[in-house]
């Protein structure tokens, strides 16, 4: 089951870096070298908060 719809996933970016977001776990990824900020999803809904983003492992 995916977090968010596929249509929604492919319009949003990284608020820092503005690369593509890709899917993992509980959580939205940022693809952009270098960047690899992730943000979390409560509730169907994409937080994108730098504040609440964690570095990607």
């Amino acid at each position: 089951m995916s977090l968010v719809e596929a249509a929604l996933l492919d319009i949003l970016a990284c608020p820092v870096c503005h690369a593509p977001l890709r899917e993992a776990a509980q959580e939205l990824v940022c693809t952009g070298d270098g960047c690899g900020l992730a943000y979390p999803v409560e509730d169907g809904i994409p937080v994108l908060l730098e504040d609440e983003a964690r570095r990607a492992d």
